[in-house]
Parts: structure tokens; sequence; C-alpha cells
């Protein structure tokens, strides 16, 4: 910049100083202050750990917060809630996301998504977005995990690695000029989702966790997307593993994989399995309704509270029996 620039620049953040201000990028932002300027504790409002709030519902009063999307200050200094949503801090920056907002995403995001056409070179993945993601031909795993340049008869071959319906889970690589996402799954732990069941909450009620696929203690595993949609399916038995370990298998750990898969795909799931999956299903659909945050704790917590009850799976999905679990997990 022109030192010109930078004095005027120095002599606003001076002046600020002075005045009590707080800079942030561009923006200036005013630290809430009580009545006289003086500094405030945390007041009798919203903690900043709660889940969900409604518009004009006082948040916090603490120094230094930064108000962000759905917040505003009101002239007692206080931090308010704009629309009813999700509390999230970031440091100091405090705002609310909407619960029926769509999913946005960000490079990085873990997502479940079903296919809903196929497009030159390309899949279209319905993840609840505004617009459909895309998946290329070249961000996919080829069977037994091959290394080349996707050619024409790969291009032919496209339904027989995703079809129209399937449920697959990806990562997000890039966001198109458009908004639209650009999907991944060059990863042995991507890829066709089969033999579980689909549970869809909002995505604000899923935070960023360090692992979105999880094996929960109940013989189930979890992939928990970002953009709200999950996963679960039967854990692949120790015996398996077990039976290749034995049989001295030097293949390569894609095609190892791949193996499972589809053995875990071609098995059916028994009467023991499929009940833990649908209390897993039915924990998330408490959590969801009574907007608590959907990770592996809490459909743990929830799973365990309803066994505790002594309720079967298909009475977790009442009112009532929501209130009981989720609220007291």
């Amino acid at each position: 910049p022109h030192p010109a620039a930078r004095c005027v620049g120095a002599r606003q953040r001076d002046r600020g100083r002075r005045r009590g201000l707080s800079y942030v990028g561009r923006g200036v932002r005013r630290p809430l202050r009580g009545e006289g300027g003086r500094k405030k504790g945390p007041m009798h409002g919203v903690p900043l750990d709660s889940l969900v709030v409604v518009p004009g519902q006082p948040i916090a009063a603490d120094e230094g917060l930064l108000r962000g999307h759905g917040t505003y200050v009101d002239e007692g200094g206080r931090l308010v809630a704009s629309v009813a949503g999700v509390i999230n801090r970031v440091n100091k920056l405090v705002t609310v996301t909407p619960t029926n907002e769509r999913y946005t995403g960000d490079v990085g995001d873990l997502v479940v998504g079903r296919v809903r056409r196929i497009g030159p070179r390309r899949w279209e993945v319905d993840v609840g977005a505004h617009r459909d993601a895309s998946l290329q031909l070249s961000a996919v795993n080829l069977p037994g995990g091959v290394q080349r340049i996707r050619t024409h008869e790969d291009q032919l071959q496209m339904r027989s690695f995703l079809a129209e319906g399937d449920i697959l889970s990806a990562e997000v690589q890039s966001i198109n000029g458009d908004g639209s996402l650009a999907l991944y799954t060059r990863s042995l732990k991507y890829g066709k989702l089969e033999n579980g069941q689909l549970v869809r909450v909002p995505s604000s009620l899923v935070p960023r966790m360090p692992h979105h696929f999880v094996s929960l203690p109940m013989g189930v595993d979890a992939f928990i997307g970002k953009n709200g949609w999950v996963w679960f399916s039967r854990a692949v038995p120790d015996a398996w593993r077990a039976g290749d370990e034995a049989e001295g298998d030097e293949a390569p750990l894609a095609e190892t994989l791949q193996r499972q898969r589809e053995r875990h795909a071609a098995t059916p799931t028994v009467g023991r399995d499929r009940e833990c999956i649908v209390r897993c299903a039915n924990a998330v659909r408490a959590l969801s309704r009574l907007h608590r945050l959907v990770t592996p704790e809490a459909i743990a917590a929830v799973y365990r509270r309803s066994e505790e009850l002594g309720m079967q799976p298909r009475d977790m999905i009442h009112a009532e029996a929501m209130l009981r679990l989720a609220g007291e997990a």
C-alpha cells in the first residue's frame, strides 16, 4: 500500500484505541461494555455453549466479544440473537447459524451424498446444498486402487462404479465459482456406502470434529457428514480381518479393503446388527428433534439411555421418548 495510506490507517487505529474500540480486518467492532463504559461479566442470558437461541434472546455481554452473522448489540450492550439457530464461537467471534440453513460447504469437509445423475465424465451428487456437487471421473478410485489416466472405456463403465441413487462418502476438494462443490474420493476411506441406513439432520447440528468416521462401541460404524447426512452400517467383523492376517495375504491395502467392502455388501445384516443400526439412527433423530449437536459421544449416550429405560427402537421416535432420551443423556 501507499505510505500515505499506512499513515492514515495508523492514525485511525490510534484514535480507535483511545476511544476503546477494537479493529477486526477492515471493520470496526466495539467491545461489549455495561453502563458508563465499565466492563461487565457474564449476564443472566444464554451461555455461549448452548445450542439453540431464538430471535431477541440475549446471548452474553463479555468483554471483547465480536458480533458475527445472526447477532446484534442492543442498547444495553448485550449481544442478542437476531435469528433462530445454533450458537457458534470461534475465539471471540460469536455467530448464530440458522437451523434451516442449507449446507454451504468448505474445503476439506467430509460429506455424505446421493448420486442424482451421470454426466460426461462426472457424477452429480446431492449433498443438501443449493446446487448439486460434482464428482469428476478423475477424482474417484478405480477398482483395485489402480493409478492411471482415465480412458474412454472408464467413461463407458461409470455406472459400474457409481449408479443413480447410490450413497457415497467424499471430501470437498474445492468450491466452484457458482457456489457448487467439487468432490473427490481418491482415498481408501471414501467411496460407495452400502448395507446401512441414512439419516438426515440440519447441517448446523454437526460440528467440526477430528474424525467424522468413527466406530461406535456397540459394533456400528458411523460416517457423520458435515452436511448433516449421517450413515450407519455394521462394523467389519474382527474375524474377517483376522482371516486375512492368518492367510498371510500380501495383496495391496486397496485390494484388501475392496474385498472387505464387497464381502460386507454381500453379507446380509442379521437381526441384532440391524437393531443396533436402527437404535443409533433413532438416537440421531432424537438429538435433532431437540436441536442437540450430533457427535459420537451424544449418539452413544442416547443409545445407552434407551437401553437403560428398556425402550425398543421403534419407541424411540415418539415425542415423549425423544424428550427423555436426548434431554437426560
